[in-house]
């Protein structure tokens, strides 16, 4: 698939000026910090050496003080907590980090994951059947609830009070909780509105630890969970998260859960651990629990203290997601199959896509793989109690929730973010939903979003690739959303010895600059074997990359990987 090669604009003359000689770094790496939004020293300070004390206040956030005051009465009176949670990373994250920390606290407390299947995303109402049942009279729902005014009704008239601690985009009513914290609500002045669901959880606990004169350390173990939470929901790195992703991968490498650290043996990873690790090897484990089975397995995970029994669950969890894994490569097949059989589809600017056999804890999954093969806003959909429910997914900088809530009129239930959203509608809808949303898109999409973007920050000469240019980006870490992994090009290269097929599908080589050949560099480009004839005929050539670090038998050397390639 061609792809979009857009350079970033530069930054501001005098202030990369200004921050290269305050700092005594390049001019480079200084507009890579202006470009992020680093502009002066004290930024750069904040940037580079980042503090727990730097975290906003958690009573800056609407309703925070009526939840810590109404969670400080149940303890008081013994009252039952139930703590609530939807079933993916984010969800099951958020319900261990609040479960763990009140536990210690009070004993008369216990979890809830909906089941995917029978009961759905979000707040549901056999759930609060359930608290009635056992008497619970305060439930703390996380990730989710922000558009559940029917359920909370619901509890209401049956005295079972709600703590909402959500992170995504509000209805047109807030829900009639004792508190709902959510920092993108239009009327609360929170200064940060990106954080995950597990992240308002870590407030909560922060804004009843400082009532209660715990100290700062008090909350590190926690922030393990906020990190994976962080990079498995794809939240930008950037503000508050970006200190929490810091501190969370400090105690993750120094201290791991046992239930993390189970996950990490049996996969025998011993490196240290960044989003990377997270994004690729913990969280996808973690949501094969709520996909396949239960998200209360993932919980048991998560909270599990003894090494034996985290060992055990981490077993059966791995197993899983090898399940995980097969479902979602034969109906990605399968939806592949249905798209390339139809003509008319073919043509269209979305992919909405309905099988009633489809897995529904994988169809999120496969919505992303489709995206990777046909670049377009993607609804897949499958039947779950004789309604049609399903995942959707977007292109970078398209909003698919908008394109979704156009639809609304359609749709039994929805929610999400910009760039991923679950939705329920009748089966009869499915074909006028279908149609309704590819006019919708083709009508507001810019032609250009369907062609995926390389961005890149910088163009470079090789030379300027050096062990002190390395060390210095790699400061910039954690990458994620909104502060990705820096991204240069250098034009008119050259490819120095034969190039290499790795595998099948990946491309090996060395380059140098055209005009410089001494400035060699060993190369790997994934899944660009095709390339091969662009790069073994002795003409130059331009490349963007990312610079990363390859140790091979003991030795350490920067190794470009490459992003594209053009002739």
């Amino acid at each position: 698939m061609e792809k979009r090669w857009e350079l970033k604009k530069p930054g501001d003359k005098t202030q990369v000026k200004n921050l290269s000689e305050k700092l005594g770094i390049d001019d480079v790496t200084a507009n890579l910090l202006v470009q992020r939004g680093v502009k002066n020293y004290d930024e750069a300070k904040y940037f580079f050496r980042p503090q727990l004390s730097f975290l906003h206040p958690p009573f800056l956030m609407k309703d925070m003080d009526k939840a810590i005051s109404r969670i400080e009465t149940a303890i008081v009176k013994k009252e039952n907590i139930l703590i609530y949670g939807d079933y993916d990373v984010d969800g099951t994250t958020a319900v261990a980090l609040v479960y763990t920390f009140f536990k210690k606290i009070i004993s008369h407390i216990d979890y809830y994951i909906p089941d995917r299947y029978s009961e759905g995303y979000g707040i549901s109402f056999s759930a609060i059947d359930f608290a009635e049942k056992n008497n619970f009279s305060l439930i703390i729902a996380l990730d989710c609830g922000i558009k559940a005014n029917d359920k909370i009704d619901y509890a209401n008239k049956k005295k079972i009070d709600f703590i909402i601690c959500d992170h995504h985009r509000p209805g047109n009513e807030i829900p009639n909780a004792v508190a709902v914290l959510d920092p993108k609500r239009s009327d609360c002045n929170y200064p940060f509105d990106e954080l995950s669901g597990c992240g308002i959880g870590f407030k909560l606990i922060q804004a009843y630890a400082e009532k209660n004169n715990f100290l700062e350390s008090d909350l590190l173990p926690y922030l393990d969970l906020v990190a994976i939470s962080i990079a498995a929901d794809i939240v930008p790195i950037v503000g508050e998260n970006r200190i929490l992703a810091h501190f969370g991968l400090k105690q993750l490498n120094a201290s791991p859960r046992a239930g993390i650290k189970a996950i990490l043996q049996l996969n025998n990873v011993k490196k240290e651990i960044s989003i990377t690790e997270i994004v690729f090897i913990i969280s996808p484990r973690i949501n094969a629990a709520g996909r396949m089975e239960s998200g209360n397995k993932a919980v048991e995970l998560l909270i599990s203290e003894g090494e034996e029994i985290a060992l055990n669950s981490g077993r059966n969890i791995n197993i899983t997601n090898t399940e995980r894994k097969n479902l979602d490569t034969l109906i990605t097949r399968q939806a592949l199959d249905m798209i390339e059989e139809d003509a008319e589809m073919m043509q269209r600017k979305t992919t909405v896509l309905f099988h009633p056999e489809w897995h529904k804890g994988v169809i999120g999954i496969v919505a992303s793989r489709l995206i990777e093969k046909y670049y377009r806003p993607t609804v897949i959909l499958t039947e779950s109690s004789g309604k049609a429910t399903g995942s959707v997914r977007s292109v970078k900088d398209f909003d698919v929730y908008n394109a979704i809530e156009k639809c609304s009129d359609l749709l039994e239930q929805f929610g999400g973010h910009k760039y991923a959203a679950g939705l329920t509608l009748k089966l009869e809808n499915v074909k006028i939903f279908s149609d309704r949303f590819e006019k919708i898109v083709s009508e507001s999409i810019e032609e250009k979003l369907l062609t995926p973007e390389i961005e890149i920050d910088a163009a470079i000469n090789l030379e300027a690739i050096t062990p002190k240019f390395f060390r210095l980006i790699n400061q910039f870490a954690p990458f994620g959303p909104q502060n990705m992994a820096p991204i240069f090009t250098t034009k008119n290269v050259m490819c120095a010895g034969n190039p290499s097929i790795v595998g099948t599908t990946h491309l090996k080589f060395n380059v140098a600059d055209n005009d410089s050949p001494k400035n060699n560099f060993s190369v790997i480009a994934f899944n660009m074997a095709h390339k091969i004839s662009e790069i073994s005929e002795k003409k130059s050539f331009d490349i963007c990359y990312s610079i990363e670090e390859n140790e091979w038998n003991g030795n350490v050397s920067l190794q470009l990987v490459i992003k594209d390639i053009r002739a």
